[in-house]
């Protein structure tokens, strides 16, 4: 088969590699589309080494057909539209013990820690599929694990009925938790970014949507403004860096000070910058701070919402480039990545 592998940091090269082989109790899925996340985009100059070692085939959105299953399996079928679940959990750590499998403290992705989906095929167990339906386009079947976070966010948050939310961060991580917040809530939600072609794909695809720019007005008073006052009952942090912008606090201290009192703050932002807060702020209205990791089993919730057209991925998608044109989707993103939200690899 054809793979894109990483031989080198910044250096992916299209290749033949061995074909995958399925064990009794394996699928062999014949990979469609796969999603370049922005992990991958750390990948690619080495920023997780030595977490992951070259040469290696990344890639961890992924969705395909089955193309055989092993003698074991039961409930999938050659033929099957499926989106993977790159997650691997050890099923053994006091995490996994209580079912928190996102914290488990051995986890495991495919496409980081193994061989991944950038390429034409790609083994794996069963509990790791998902049916799609098979009139779902395979770029939308590839969107579901990007999708899954915004998803997990939201019930790590309780958003539910009648809130009120702000989104600091309208890259992908924040579209996906704006789409999947309108499948709950109607009320209204603010997002934050300083980028205007971001705030536009969030206003044009989504209803009762008010876009801030925080270069240009304060979040906060226009939160307050539009609350009359009261403050969102949930602010989702989806920045995932420590930069302030000046006359404002850090994104995880602009959504403390954006909610009511007795609201929550969901934090989602992989920095590594330490975040000061001022607590005092946070006491003073009782409110509640939660973090969200990866997903834990909202793939179904995903695909039943692309499936009833909920969702809009189209706005999610930038640009597709040809499994063979994998460097260069790779350097266009390094070098303009403010302008795509998310670009797909097309392993057909």
């Amino acid at each position: 088969m054809k793979a894109a592998v990483l031989e080198s940091y910044k250096k992916f090269v299209w290749k033949e590699v061995p074909s995958p082989t399925i064990k009794d109790n394996e699928v062999l899925v014949r990979i469609r589309f796969a999603g370049i996340c922005g992990t991958d985009m750390h990948i690619f100059p080495g920023d997780f080494h030595p977490r992951t070692r070259v040469p290696f085939i990344p890639g961890h959105e992924i969705g395909g057909v089955v193309a055989e299953a092993g003698r074991e399996v039961s409930g999938f079928r050659v033929g099957d539209k499926v989106a993977i679940d790159p997650i691997l959990w050890c099923g053994e750590c006091p995490a996994c013990q209580r079912h928190h499998y996102p914290a488990c403290v051995k986890l495991k992705l495919l496409g980081v820690d193994m061989d991944g989906g950038f390429a034409e095929y790609i083994s794996v167990p069963p509990h790791m599929l998902y049916k799609a339906s098979s009139g779902l386009p395979d770029e939308h079947v590839a969107l579901t694990e990007i999708y899954s976070i915004g998803f997990h966010a939201n019930n790590r948050a309780g958003t539910e009925d009648g809130d009120i939310l702000a989104i600091w961060g309208a890259g992908r991580v924040g579209q996906v938790i704006l789409q999947a917040a309108r499948t709950r809530t109607s009320e209204l939600i603010f997002i934050i970014d300083p980028l205007a072609n971001r705030l536009k794909i969030a206003m044009e695809n989504n209803k009762n949507v008010i876009a801030i720019n925080p270069l240009n007005e304060n979040p906060s008073e226009v939160i307050k403004y539009h609350t009359n006052g009261k403050g969102v009952d949930i602010a989702f942090e989806a920045v995932g860096h420590a930069d302030e912008i000046i006359g404002l606090p850090n994104p995880v201290r602009c959504c403390v000070n954006s909610i009511r009192g007795g609201g929550k703050v969901c934090v989602l932002g992989l920095g590594d910058q330490p975040l000061p807060i001022l607590f005092k702020e946070l006491i003073w209205k009782e409110g509640i701070i939660i973090t969200s990791r990866v997903s834990h089993g909202e793939f179904s919730e995903v695909l039943e919402h692309l499936e009833k057209g909920d969702l809009n991925p189209e706005s999610l998608i930038s640009g597709v480039f040809p499994g063979s044109e994998v460097q260069k989707a790779f350097e266009l993103l390094q070098g303009e990545k403010n302008k795509y939200l998310k670009v797909l690899l097309d392993f057909r």
